[in-house]
């Protein structure tokens, strides 16, 4: 019996370890304080540059070129050029980065949540 009671723990410890695997090199992928407000919103919209940068509040015009970069380069944003005049450049959503719709949902959904229970524990 012991036997098969180690069988399971190794079995649960592998699969505990490839998900964790997997969760750190989604965590890398997604690093930082602006990653998931941009994705969010481009979620919703295509958008451009500067109206990425007017909707999210405290980041700068640096900032967000690093991380449309890293993000382009990740395959989660592509950058579309505009024909019109003046030149316009806009950052929607790869194929790819639609995959990641559900994630943003279920984070605003829990941050919804956590907004109530903590104005509840406060009154």
């Amino acid at each position: 019996m012991r036997e098969d009671k180690e069988a399971t723990d190794i079995i649960l410890t592998d699969d505990c370890a490839r998900k964790l695997r997997a969760m750190d090199d989604a965590m890398y992928i997604l690093n930082g304080k602006w990653k998931i407000p941009i994705l969010a919103r481009l979620c919703y919209k295509p958008m451009r540059y500067s109206e990425l940068l007017k909707d999210i509040r405290g980041i700068s015009g640096k900032m967000l070129s690093t991380e449309l970069r890293e993000l382009k380069a990740n395959g989660l944003i592509k950058r579309e050029v505009l024909v019109a005049r003046p030149l316009r450049v806009r950052y929607a959503l790869s194929e790819y980065g639609h995959t990641l719709k559900q994630l943003t949902d279920n984070i605003s959904d829990w941050g919804l949540q956590h907004r109530h229970k903590i104005i509840q524990s406060l009154k």
